[in-house]
């Protein structure tokens, strides 16, 4: 980055609050801002036809449009950095359009890794995919089988032939969404097979207190990941169709996993017991325990998301806070920084108080974070967070659900907050950026589907 470190609004140490977001550490940072700096910085020689340009300000569209027509990059075209420089002033927060109104709480709403579909499920029992590029018409309406409580999270399969859906249960099921029919009642008009993720003996565990938070397609499709009640994280084989490896993870329910990036080795995982954990597959029949531990969260973490390049990610805690980790900071020893954190407030329940006033200044002693980013609130539910899409937007951006109704933009860089999306009456628990365009699709307890629109930054 051409800017020094101290000229990259850089977050403060000291934990911070408010709305903007306040870095725990900023010695991380200038790397992730220079890979995020070029991917959306345009070509040096748009500058021969604004020689008064200001250096760091973005380059006018118009201005863009003419040098390529000029040519001036000497590719007659845009590169990927110019698109990006491009569509990242422009924010998905018009509107919204109104998709669909149910009467059960929305939990899970994720676009496709192509962007043509959009699937939502809902705590009665209902999983819907959209065909986006048909008017947001119904593709298939799923009525999910052995609901427990709420469907928990959905995936899709790389080819988007299937999708599999968990609930409180050991029993996550896989249904064909390729078939013709759009009605699909489990066992009914459709089988819906059941893969037991379990791994328990009937009389070492109680399947009733067994569920299953989050659950991941790889990205070759032949394995599934899975977070669970049992503070487990699981691998189910897809192709042998049998549970492949438990991972006794952590000391407390695991909320998320995923895959670091698209060879399957590195998995990321977070917990109620505060901690993110790294693990690395191949070592595991050696060594069984995780590759590293990340400390700073107060509270526990309701999402993790990877930036795919398997040196980031992200969590979202319900210390009511986004922390942004780099794993090569990683520490070796959970017992030795488990021992120096401060005690939990076990007073507190996120399902049904406000986090105290007085909390929200504590420090983590021994915070590994790069980057801390608040200003959203984390209560009642596993509330998500997401990197905005590398194509259109370099991730720039990361954005989060919130239990205020709303949707949080943060500029991931300088941690400013650059955008509040208002419109639902509810919980918002999951909301998708548009892999390719200026769209976000939002769902909420209040039944809503919605989609949200550009407008210039």
């Amino acid at each position: 980055m051409s800017r020094s470190r101290k000229s990259i609004r850089q977050c403060g140490r000291d934990g911070g609050s408010g709305i903007g977001g306040i870095a725990a550490s900023d010695e991380g940072l200038p790397e992730i801002g220079v890979v995020t700096k070029l991917r959306s910085k345009p070509h040096q020689f748009y500058s021969r036809i604004l020689p008064r340009k200001s250096e760091g300000m973005p380059v006018s569209p118009v201005k863009m449009l003419a040098g390529r027509e000029g040519n001036y990059s000497g590719r007659s075209r845009f590169t990927s950095a110019d698109r990006c420089h491009l569509s990242s002033r422009y924010l998905p927060v018009n509107g919204p359009s109104v998709i669909d109104r149910m009467t059960s709480c929305a939990y899970v709403s994720q676009f496709s890794a192509d962007g043509t579909l959009f699937v939502a499920g809902f705590q009665d029992s209902d999983i819907k995919i959209y065909n986006v590029d048909n008017d947001w018409k119904v593709k298939k309406n799923i009525r999910a089988r052995s609901l427990r409580w709420t469907i928990t999270d959905t995936s899709l399969s790389p080819d988007q032939r299937f999708l599999v859906y968990s609930s409180m249960s050991p029993i996550v099921h896989i249904v064909n969404i390729g078939s013709a029919m759009t009605e699909s009642v489990a066992n009914v008009t459709e089988i819906h097979e059941g893969l037991d993720f379990s791994g328990h003996d009937d009389d070492e565990e109680d399947d009733n207190s067994f569920g299953i938070f989050s659950v991941k397609f790889s990205t070759d499709g032949r394995e599934l990941v899975a977070a669970s009640s049992d503070d487990s994280i699981y691998v189910y084989d897809l192709a042998a169709n049998k549970l492949n490896v438990r991972i006794p993870a952590h000391r407390s329910d695991v909320n998320a996993v995923c895959f670091a990036d698209e060879a399957g080795h590195v998995l990321y995982s977070g917990s109620d017991d505060h901690l993110c954990k790294v693990w690395d597959r191949r070592c595991l029949g050696t060594r069984g325990v995780e590759s590293g531990v990340l400390t700073g969260h107060l509270e526990g973490i309701t999402f993790i998301d990877s930036h795919g390049d398997g040196h980031y990610l992200i969590s979202n805690g319900k210390d009511q806070a986004i922390k942004l980790w780099d794993i090569r900071k990683m520490s070796s020893n959970a017992r030795s920084n488990i021992s120096i954190a401060p005690p939990r407030h076990i007073e507190w329940d996120y399902r049904w108080m406000e986090y105290p006033s007085h909390l929200r200044n504590r420090k983590h002693p021994n915070d590994l974070s790069v980057c801390t980013y608040r200003g959203h609130r984390v209560l009642r539910t596993l509330i998500r967070c997401y990197f905005s899409p590398s194509y259109s937007t370099g991730q720039k951006y990361i954005y989060t659900g919130s239990a205020d109704a709303h949707i949080y933009i943060y500029d991931m860089v300088s941690g400013a907050q650059v955008a509040k999306l208002k419109y639902h009456d509810q919980i918002v628990r999951d909301c998708s950026w548009h892999p390719f365009d200026p769209m976000i699709g939002s769902s909420s307890w209040d039944g809503v589907i919605a989609s949200w629109e550009l407008k210039r930054n």
